[in-house]
């Protein structure tokens, strides 16, 4: 029994650390990036990219194999230039006479004349080629430049996928924008058609004239339309979130109305340490310095190809002659090449400059971006300071917009305030109470361009 306790207080003590080490449910913005990464399009144009590049390195990559190739050839030909030549005219004397001194018949007398068309006539030749490349600066080269090819394109990916995070991001928080503003002006609605209601009862007991029904009924008219446009922003908004997540544009989405309320923690790092970060997280860096190291290679391959030659070994082995009968027409060839251009009018010397120049522009880039990245973390770490500032005072409007609301409303109810006091105060409050849901809004934006730029996920 009491060792059953002991194991009892025991789960009861890791019990806290158990419920901490269950993953977290993914909120639903996370479950729309996901949708957005496997679903859009841009997205899937820049996988086949990168699937397109890696068969442009298998290509590569298949160069350093020996090339075997089968490859049967038959030829008929009729008329065309001929071989003439009188061998039997010359011979046949000749043979004849050495017979005769010799009294014997081991010379030929019969031969004939050639007369063969230079073109071969029911001719084959049936061959299995092989060749492979000893030495070539081009198939060495090549390759290096197509791994550092692919390196970049799925950077660019990357760089992409860091986009389209930011894209859906900003789209799900703009369209919850736009229903917390439709529920702001619904609610200032209501409060709008009680005061109609309220200024038709003073008419009715003689203590206001009509113009306070109309100027009330006008104000609510006003609001209408402001809510038309607010609903026609939702639409939007919807439509666009739905087009970076390649999906039907009119699909509902659901809300985490609890999302723009959720504090948010402010960076910890200083500017100085943001712009490290950003810069060894970038993937347009990565991306430029790919394309930089292929330009370099593409240096090395020119040098190469102006002062080395290429060597290959090869060889063929078959059956040639005329008719496919295979007798007798066996034959074998083995090869051992070197090519090496001596002078091509400077060609050579160009292209290694050429290359030269062009590694020099992706440097000069790489320098530059590294200072874009710089100032867009600056600019993007202020701007979120002046947004949170921006929040918290707008929030102190709505509570000073609210607190006269109330007061001039009580003083409307007992007469001691003109309806005109009374729709400036719902204004002010409507309007920050709009501020408001912007500057929300405008936090999180902003905290999620300081996320792009820096590269966080």
């Amino acid at each position: 029994m009491k060792l059953q306790l002991r194991y009892l207080l025991g789960l009861a003590a890791l019990w806290p650390g158990l419920l901490m080490a269950q993953p977290q449910p993914a909120s639903i913005l996370d479950e729309y990036v996901q949708l957005g990464l496997q679903n859009n399009l841009a997205l899937r144009q820049e996988t086949l990219d990168v699937s397109r590049v890696t068969e442009s390195l298998n290509q590569a990559r298949a160069l350093f194999y020996p090339r075997l190739t089968f490859n049967p050839t038959y030829s008929m030909a009729a008329g065309g230039r001929r071989l003439q030549f009188p061998i039997g005219d010359l011979l046949n004397p000749i043979y004849g006479t050495l017979n005769h001194l010799t009294g014997s018949d081991a010379f030929p007398t019969n031969l004939q004349n050639v007369n063969e068309l230079l073109a071969p006539n029911n001719f084959h030749d049936t061959k299995v080629s092989v060749q492979f490349a000893l030495y070539n600066t081009d198939i060495h080269y090549n390759y290096l430049i197509q791994k550092n090819l692919l390196s970049a394109q799925e950077a660019r990916r990357q760089v992409i996928e860091n986009e389209l995070r930011y894209n859906i991001t900003t789209a799900y928080y703009q369209y919850l924008q736009t229903l917390d503003a439709i529920r702001i002006f619904e609610n200032s609605r209501t409060t709008l058609r009680e005061l109609v209601r309220l200024n038709q009862k003073l008419v009715a007991n003689n203590v206001a004239t009509r113009d306070v029904v109309s100027s009330a009924e006008y104000e609510v008219s006003k609001l209408d339309g402001q809510l038309a446009s607010a609903q026609k922003n939702r639409e939007t908004a919807r439509s666009y979130l739905n087009f970076l997540l390649n999906r039907d544009l009119l699909t509902a989405v659901n809300v985490d109305s609890s999302l723009l309320d959720a504090p948010l923690p402010a960076p910890t790092e200083s500017v100085v340490s943001l712009e490290e970060t950003a810069l060894a997280g970038r993937k347009e860096l990565t991306q430029l310095q790919g394309s930089l190291r292929a330009a370099q290679t593409a240096i090395r391959l020119n040098e190469a190809n102006a002062k080395l030659p290429s060597v290959y070994v090869g060889g063929n082995a078959g059956f040639q002659g005329f008719g496919y009968t295979f007798r007798n027409q066996a034959y074998t060839v083995g090869q051992l090449g070197l090519s090496w251009d001596l002078f091509k009018g400077y060609e050579k010397r160009s292209k290694i400059q050429q290359a030269r120049i062009r590694a020099e522009q992706l440097q000069t880039k790489l320098t530059e971006v590294q200072q874009q990245i710089r100032l867009q973390v600056v600019q993007a770490y202020y701007e979120l300071e002046a947004a949170e500032e921006n929040g918290r005072a707008t929030r102190q409007g709505v509570t000073a917009a609210s607190q006269t609301l109330r007061v001039i409303d009580s003083k409307y109810r007992n007469g001691q305030a003109l309806l005109i006091e009374f729709l400036k105060a719902q204004n002010d409050y409507l309007t920050a109470q709009i501020g408001e849901s912007l500057a929300r809004m405008d936090v999180r934006v902003k905290r999620a361009a300081l996320d792009r730029v820096t590269a966080v996920r």
